[in-house]
């Protein structure tokens, strides 16, 4: 009796081992991208653990050619490679045990990407579509009774007003225009919330403050700043800015956009950044006669649009292959950036963490400034610098996006996929 028991005690052991080993390996998959991304000419390793096995049997012709390399064998880890023969794609398939299907893979086979790497400092200009609401209030009439027209409609801090009575807002200035026209009289109003468009209506009420006649909001147009060029896509005239979106200063959402320009800036000032106080680097720029490109995108994850072909001037430097994600590494790099004699400049930096990322964000690595240069003049990372592309091993393979307030030296950057794929948003 005393074997017996001894016996289903290795064999529960077992089962339980086998058991967690399957729950792990399984949550792996899970959260494994189901599309993989080959270069042409190059290879990609899988590792597969047990009990699980990849059916390389349903590879492609002429698309991938897949093999399991037994000389990487690890444990009960086992490494296969696929190797991108053409452009085009196929599917691989993960099984249990070998014979029970669990997931399907679809490799695509692409050629890398070349654009040009940017570091120009920019001015950027963004008119919002519609007005946007940054505050509600109360309106005082011309007998001393309170009222808040925005209020009693629904109207909410971040709120866009695109339409009034049928009529396209173009900007505060027309608002105001629009309410003293029709005076007392009820209005319908289209709202944007969140993306979604609905319509409320308003009255609007004689302020005592000065005869006009008001809704009870304060709202803004546009915004303006400095930043950085990422990129420049040659084949499509099209850039990539910032590696975060616009947002309201007041109600901290992102900034829908109407029109939208870049412009060539010139810097006038750095102020270092320091512990508990984030640096800024200070330009001018002017719409008349610096124009570059037009801005039809603002996502959260930088802004994008197209440059005109006569300033195609503005752009500096050579096209280089991107790097995708899964080949940046922790290591040196550098970044491009101007921040004196409005030049391009390379600094050096090194990427200490990467993030696993199976969609984008706007913290995928976590870099350090180590160019003692950068650091004397600016601190480290600097407001105007977000946007600055990363470059590693002559690939480019993001860009800075924020830096850590309590250590200027230190930011985040954004993987270049998450950057390339934005312009489709639009």
């Amino acid at each position: 009796m005393g074997k017996l028991k001894f016996s289903r005690k290795i064999i529960i052991s077992i089962l339980i081992l086998f058991v967690l080993s399957l729950s792990i390996q399984s949550n792996k998959i899970l959260f494994y991208p189901s599309s993989i991304n080959i270069v042409k000419g190059e290879n990609k390793s899988l590792d597969i653990s047990f009990p699980f096995f990849l059916d390389i049997s349903q590879e492609k012709e002429n698309v991938i050619e897949a093999s399991y390399n037994g000389t990487e064998t690890i444990g009960l880890k086992k490494s296969y490679k696929l190797n991108g023969i053409d452009a085009g794609e196929a599917e691989i398939q993960l099984k249990l045990l070998g014979f029970i299907p669990v997931k399907n893979y679809n490799v695509n086979v692409i050629n890398r990407p070349e654009i040009i790497p940017g570091g120009n400092a920019i001015g950027v200009r963004l008119n919002t579509k519609g007005v946007l609401v940054v505050a509600v209030t109360d309106v005082i009439d011309t007998k001393g009774h309170r009222f808040s027209p925005a209020r009693d409609a629904g109207l909410k801090v971040g709120d866009s007003i695109i339409e009034i009575n049928g009529e396209k807002v173009q900007d505060a200035e027309h608002v105001v225009n629009i309410l003293n026209n029709i005076k007392d009289t009820n209005i319908k109003i289209v709202v944007q919330r969140n993306k979604a468009e609905f319509v409320t209506e308003a009255k609007p009420i004689q302020s005592i403050q000065d005869n006009c006649y008001r809704l009870g909001i304060w709202v803004r147009d546009k915004t303006s700043g400095i930043g950085t060029l990422t990129y420049y896509d040659k084949n499509t005239n099209e850039f990539g800015a910032l590696g975060h979106g616009i947002v309201d200063v007041d109600t901290g959402g992102l900034l829908s956009v109407e029109k939208g320009k870049i412009m060539n800036a010139k810097i006038s000032k750095v102020e270092q950044g320091k512990k508990g106080t984030p640096g800024e680097i200070r330009g001018v720029f002017y719409e008349t006669d610096n124009l570059v490109g037009d801005i039809v995108v603002n996502s959260p994850y930088g802004i994008y649009g197209t440059i005109k072909e006569d300033n195609i001037k503005f752009i500096q430097n050579k096209p280089i292959p991107i790097g995708f994600k899964e080949e940046v590494k922790v290591g040196k790099a550098y970044i491009l950036t101007t921040i004196d004699n409005n030049s391009i400049e390379k600094f050096e930096i090194e990427i200490l963490k990467i993030q696993p990322q199976l969609k984008a964000e706007q913290k995928s690595m976590v870099v350090k400034v180590t160019d003692p240069r950068l650091l004397d003049k600016t601190g480290g990372i600097v407001q105007g610098m977000s946007g600055s592309p990363i470059i590693q091993n002559d690939k480019l393979v993001g860009a800075i996006t924020h830096v850590f307030v309590n250590d200027p030296t230190k930011g985040y950057g954004i993987y270049i996929e998450w950057m390339l794929e934005q312009m489709n948003t639009k």
